[in-house]
């Protein structure tokens, strides 16, 4: 059983592989590690496990796996391979991401052979630059299978709650399979048995739990991480603990600094330390200099992301790469505050901007960006387009029609309990275009001829400003139901008429540690520093600030969590047969 340590570890504790970071890639590092056989200890600053991974979709794109055969077996690794080319050239090593092609679909069967994590693929699931050679509109991006809670135990406790506003009816937890079924609830007798399932199973967990135990997305794959590592003996898990120092001499890491509060301890490391930490995003320093005019209440990420374990590394000698497209990945979020004092953060993925009946404009009422484009892209094109026209809130603006149907950010299709958004401000209503311009302090007359122009969009099925719903992922956006010409576009015309303010959200770190091929974190002279590993966000992005597809953040980290702790698990038995051939 996976042991919670409620204090450091005693002093001068051995271990072969310490991790620090539980999120997904800390976690995956941990369980390969103790897989192999290794003594390790998991260490995390904060008091849950999960990360950012936890909040987030928990889609894993991994090409080549036999789940990708079940829906297109046509894909290759190769074509996979010419699509990251085209997409990326040379931001970064094309030799990491061959390194990732080569060992994902070994991964994913040594996962799912040797433990609970289980993935499937999704029908549907477009690369995100879908007109670029090489891309695929299904079988590369895997989700985790729902998992039952339940099974964690005492260590249920300790899993990262997913963001609230992800969740209905006080913490039950829902997929876009769930959501399209309640949607439907009254209309569809499948919809409606799906539905009364997970509302009967919801109203039982909420008897012993203080939120449903059903878990899905990221939530699920965090939770079948843990429970998998803890049905291990050799590893530990320390919570609200943080390294502050990295013991280092030319045979490579020898030991870490453990802190505790004000308790200190020495621990002893035999073959190596893997950085999982998650990346620079809450780090002052890091944000100042690579996200200047972002504010860090715009990212949606976990609290853990504090850059601390880079900072240990670029002290040994590391340095953060260089040449990204963007030193992080982005999506557009809202802002709203909840009643207990804290600041939601909720990012528009998939659920509204990119559906018909829905523009985005700048503060003139002027639209900007291709609403359908991907989230990365949408919150790079509002950086851009802020550098000449006040864009930083953009505004999201619906009719009563769209938002019935689908929404807009915190508020819930159906379109009523609306008093609560509109009395704080995170909703603004107009009777008219130009009333809700007015409000907005846009000029009613620009706002009024976007909605002009795009409602004869609507109408021809062709957007020429900006060339809406033209490739097979902005398509899978949008909403064929509505019978459109175009399934992206739609007309706003039923008032009243909504927007929300939207901001660009840093939801994961690009740039970070440069890594070769084993994932070992090299110095400034381009050679590895010995027993020191960085994987997920603490490593570079392989795919250089480029978001090519779904889940790419969170593919590379399980297969360079692979990768590290294989490498770290065999580097003392590789000295010793050295120095055997030797002697």
């Amino acid at each position: 059983m996976l042991l919670q340590l409620e204090n450091l570890p005693a002093q001068g504790s051995e271990y072969d592989v310490v991790v620090i970071g539980a999120g997904g890639a800390g976690l995956a590092a941990a369980l390969f590690a103790g897989l192999a056989g290794q003594k390790v200890l998991l260490v995390e600053h904060s008091e849950y496990v999960g990360g950012t991974t936890a909040l987030s979709g928990g889609t894993t794109w991994i090409p080549g796996t036999l789940h990708s055969a079940r829906v297109n077996p046509q894909d290759t690794l190769a074509e996979a391979a010419r699509y990251l080319d085209n997409a990326i050239g040379e931001r970064a090593d094309p030799a990491l991401r061959q390194s990732f092609l080569q060992a994902g679909p070994a991964v994913v069967a040594a996962l799912e052979a040797a433990t609970e994590v289980k993935f499937r693929p999704y029908p549907k699931h477009p690369d995100y630059i879908s007109d670029l050679a090489g891309s695929t509109v299904n079988g590369r991006a895997l989700e985790p299978l729902p998992f039952d809670g339940r099974l964690l135990g005492e260590l249920f406790a300790v899993l990262r709650p997913p963001i609230p506003e992800f969740t209905v009816l006080g913490g039950m937890m829902v997929d876009r399979t769930d959501i399209n079924h309640l949607l439907k609830l009254k209309s569809s007798l499948p919809s409606f048995k799906h539905s009364l399932k997970l509302l009967l199973r919801h109203a039982s967990d909420r008897l012993s739990y203080p939120r449903g135990t059903r878990l899905v997305m990221g939530n699920a794959l965090v939770g079948r991480l843990l429970y998998s590592l803890s049905q291990l003996g050799n590893v530990q898990l320390a919570l609200r603990c943080q390294a502050s120092d990295i013991r280092h001499d030319e045979g490579g890491v020898q030991g870490l600094t453990l802190r505790q509060g004000k308790a200190s301890r020495s621990i002893k490391v035999n073959q190596g330390v893997i950085l999982a930490s998650g990346g620079f995003n809450r780090d002052p320093e890091q944000r100042a200099r690579l996200l200047p005019g972002i504010s860090a209440d715009w990212c949606p990420g976990a609290p853990g992301h504090t850059g601390q374990a880079q900072q240990l590394a670029r002290g040994l000698g590391a340095k953060l790469a260089e040449g990204s497209l963007s030193p992080a990945f982005w999506a557009p979020v809202s802002l709203r505050r909840r009643a207990d004092g804290s600041q939601a953060v909720f990012p528009h993925f998939m659920l509204d901007r990119a559906k018909p009946g829905m523009i985005t404009v700048n503060a003139r009422g002027a639209r900007f960006v291709n609403e359908s484009t991907s989230y990365h892209l949408f919150g790079l094109a509002m950086q851009e387009a802020n550098r000449s026209t006040p864009s930083i809130p953009a505004f999201l603006i619906c009719d009563a029609a769209a938002l019935r149907q689908y929404g807009i950010g915190m508020v819930r299709p159906g379109g009523k309990n609306l008093e609560p958004f509109l009395a704080d401000g995170y909703l603004t209503a107009g009777n008219t275009l130009a009333e809700l311009a007015g409000k907005l302090g846009m000029d009613p007359a620009t706002l009024e001829d976007s909605v002009a122009r795009n409602n004869r969009y609507a109408a021809s099925g062709v957007d020429t400003d900006f060339h809406r719903g033209e490739t097979a992922y902005q398509q899978n956006m949008g909403d064929p139901s509505r019978g459109q010409p175009n399934p992206n576009i739609g007309p706003l015309a039923e008032a009243p008429y909504y927007a929300v303010r939207l901001y660009p959200g840093d939801i994961g770190a690009a740039t970070g540690l440069q890594t070769d091929t084993q994932a070992r974190v090299l110095g400034r002279d381009g050679q590895p520093i010995a027993g020191l590993y960085a994987v997920g966000n603490d490593m570079h992005s392989i795919m250089g600030g480029v978001y090519t597809a779904p889940g790419i953040t969170i593919g590379p980290a399980l297969v360079f969590a692979s990768i590290a702790a294989t490498h770290a698990s065999q580097r003392n038995t590789r000295a010793q047969t050295r120095d055997t051939v030797t002697q």
